[in-house]
């Protein structure tokens, strides 16, 4: 049986997306139906048509991936809460977008703000892209010290920004930056005992310092937004810290666009708090494989459709 006092909430961010998310949770809960339609009232367009009939490459855009994984994960935690009102996890958290939906959880933040905070985002995050394109890659099996002193070189080298955007799990982290700096940092890898990587197929260099172009357009965003202190804790990307006064969730989010995810330490801090089972709110299981590398002792659900949440409400009655 749960105990919802040693669990937590993980919600995804951009590579969660898949055409179809969500459409079950809509065919089957009314609840869920009723989100999908406020997100298409809310934006002025029959957004939720797209996420689950496609095109792909429409849903693939950042303008549009952004606020579908946010409504999706949105959607299947009102589901959650419809059968278990009385569920309050030991704390949450998301992976960079997946943030917002966390505060939303936690109720710092209504769906109806967290929404066209979410459509900002996405905008400016492409804008900034457009402005100046980037490049990532995820590193493989490499320690945390290696790839930072090799961002280092590289971006010496280059004299062009290139850094560690997310420590995801022991063995993957992803580096983000100038194309420049990345071919370098590519090049140079073997010197620093790093085998193997894979170069990411995006323009967007994520949590990097060429977002620095939307930072400060998104903090007048924040700064307009309504936000109230959280129901339980959310563990933020850039300090690792519970967020627990609105200027702190403020700070936080006006600094996540150009800082690392901290995905690692995020995990382990709440296991050193006492959680033990980790359920993933959202399309996709990629928090969940990236739970199993962090500890694998650990207990991980992912509600990502009817049938996995059937099955969870079957097991935990």
């Amino acid at each position: 049986m749960i105990t919802p006092e040693k669990t937590a909430f993980l919600f995804p961010g951009q590579a969660s997306q898949v055409v179809g998310m969500g459409k079950d949770f809509a065919e089957t809960y009314p609840v869920a139906r009723a989100v999908f339609a406020q997100a298409d009232a809310i934006l002025g367009l029959p957004f939720s048509h797209m996420m689950f009939e496609g095109p792909e490459a429409e849903l693939d855009d950042t303008y549009n991936t952004q606020p579908a994984v946010y409504i999706c994960s949105v959607a299947i935690l009102r589901v959650l809460w419809q059968e278990r009102p009385l569920f309050v996890p030991a704390g949450a958290a998301g992976h960079s977008l997946g943030e917002l939906t966390a505060l939303t959880a936690a109720g710092a933040l209504t769906f109806e703000d967290g929404l066209p905070l979410v459509r900002e985002r996405a905008r400016l995050m492409r804008a900034a892209g457009e402005q100046h394109s980037g490049a990532m890659a995820a590193i493989l099996g490499a320690e945390l010290s290696d790839v930072e002193k090799l961002c280092a070189a590289a971006a010496e080298k280059t004299s062009k920004p290139l850094v560690i955007a997310n420590d995801n799990c022991p063995g993957q982290i992803a580096i983000s930056g100038d194309s420049a700096a990345l071919d370098a940092a590519l090049e140079m890898a073997k010197e620093f005992g790093i085998k193997k990587y894979i170069r990411l197929p995006v323009s967007v260099a994520t949590h990097s310092p060429l977002m620095a172009p939307a930072e400060a357009d998104f903090t007048k965003r924040v700064q307009a937004t309504a936000f109230s202190l959280p129901a339980f804790p959310v563990y933020a990307n850039v300090s690792v810290q519970p967020l627990t006064t609105v200027d702190a969730i403020r700070t936080e989010l006006e600094m996540q666009l150009t800082r690392p995810v901290r995905w690692r330490e995020i995990i382990e801090a709440m296991i050193a708090n006492g959680v033990e089972m980790f359920i993933e709110v959202g399309s996709k299981t990629v928090l969940t494989g990236l739970m199993r590398r962090i500890d694998k002792e650990k207990t991980t659900v992912n509600l990502d459709s009817v049938a996995a949440f059937s099955a969870f409400l079957q097991q935990n009655t």
